[in-house]
């Protein structure tokens, strides 16, 4: 359960802001889409890969 602790005075979109952004970050949203279709463990293997491959260029770009 995602607690958001809201000061006295602090308006309601602060505080939905602060509740979004916890949600976020536990990643449900992500999961919940992962969980719609499943996936062979080689495709998300071969994702993986190439994901590791274009941070890794990026990163050279950047140097």
């Amino acid at each position: 359960m995602i607690i958001v602790q809201v000061k006295e005075g602090d308006n309601i979109e602060k505080a939905l802001k602060k509740f979004k952004r916890k949600y976020e970050k536990t990643g449900i949203v992500k999961e919940l889409r992962a969980r719609q279709a499943f996936q062979k463990p080689s495709v998300t293997n071969r994702k993986k890969m190439m994901k590791a491959v274009y941070v890794q260029k990026l990163r050279l770009v950047e140097d």
